[in-house]
């Protein structure tokens, strides 16, 4: 039986690895850091043994999220390396990198460029104010250097992700100017394949209480998202940021399209557990809404990866067709991450 494609619903059958937790940056809300010489940095036995265990799944992409290291730090570049051969490594085994790591030069993201299918950053917020309160210990946050490496990745030619964090302190006002933001670096590159609507979510880890962003106001910020962004742009919603999954349908309704990567941890909100495809999917599709596996880069820019890329791109998407959906069942053993 055909699925109207207008009832699809899709995320990304995804691992997040780690190269390190450390991170330079002080962000008040953040649930994920380690101070800088304070975390180990991921060994091969590690990576080696969580992709075996990403593959025994049958998850697609690798998302490379990592705490960064001080642009001017005698180990920039032995981290950036570290991240390369985490990606090289990740396509030896079949699997396809996504790769977060903050801001970037432009000769490191060419780097990466080559050994990853798309990358992402969140813009967050176009909003210098936070420089004044949740970001006043994040260098890396200043947004006219987030919009740097969306423009970046425009000339480079990366099919790339980025979002906004919303219930930060950020004013309506703010969220529109954001969505501007994005908006106009695609009209230029045509490069955005999506943007994520975060909701922040309190942590246990964080320094500084603040109310999350409520599942109501997400779901109704779908519509003005969906109002300022080229349509081409898909809208991502994370479902287990909200608590009452019939504000999924309601966002599904005023036009998310899909749910993010799904995969045994969310390392940003580790007090948040994923939900499996498993339970997602007669949820949705009680309401009339088919849950589909897809590849962490969108068709129509599959020609922009280099000739080896594209081979693995184009086997992935013949196996996705024609697999079963993926077994996203938690592996004990994925909560031993290193730290």
């Amino acid at each position: 039986m055909l699925t109207d494609p207008d009832r699809v619903i899709t995320y990304s059958p995804a691992l997040t690895v780690v190269p390190t937790y450390e991170c330079f940056n002080r962000c008040t809300y953040c649930n994920f850091r380690a101070e800088p010489g304070q975390a180990t940095w991921l060994s091969r036995s590690q990576l080696a043994e969580q992709l075996a265990r990403a593959k025994s799944h049958g998850l697609v992409e690798i998302l490379v999220l990592s705490g960064e290291v001080h642009p001017e730090s005698p180990r920039r570049a032995a981290w950036l390396q570290h991240i390369v051969d985490i990606c090289d490594y990740a396509l030896q085994q079949g699997l396809l990198p996504h790769t977060n790591v903050g801001p970037l030069s432009e000769m490191e993201m060419a780097q990466l460029r080559a050994v990853n299918v798309s990358m992402g950053l969140m813009l967050e917020q176009m909003t210098p104010s936070l420089l004044q309160t949740v970001h006043r210990h994040a260098p890396s946050k200043v947004p006219e250097r987030r919009l740097a490496q969306i423009e970046q990745a425009g000339r480079l030619r990366i099919p790339f992700t980025t979002g906004l964090l919303l219930g930060i302190g950020e004013s309506e006002h703010d969220r529109l100017e954001t969505l501007r933001a994005i908006a106009q670096s695609h009209d230029r590159w045509g490069h955005i394949q999506e943007v994520i609507l975060q909701p922040h979510q309190p942590g246990h880890r964080q320094q500084q209480a603040r109310s999350g962003f409520s599942a109501a106001a997400l779901a109704e910020f779908v519509k003005t998202a969906k109002q300022y962004l080229p349509a081409e742009i898909t809208v991502q919603i994370p479902p287990n940021l909200i608590a009452d999954h019939q504000y999924v349908l309601t966002a599904i309704a005023n036009g998310a399209r899909d749910l993010g990567g799904l995969g045994p941890k969310d390392e940003v909100n580790p007090d948040y557990h994923h939900p499996t495809p498993e339970r997602l999917r007669p949820f949705l599709r009680s309401a009339g809404w088919q849950l589909r596996p897809r590849l962490p880069i969108y068709p129509q820019y599959d020609d922009w990866l280099t000739p080896q890329l594209q081979q693995r791109v184009k086997a992935w998407r013949g196996r996705l067709v024609e697999a079963p959906s993926p077994d996203l069942t938690p592996h004990p053993s994925y909560e031993a991450v290193s730290r």
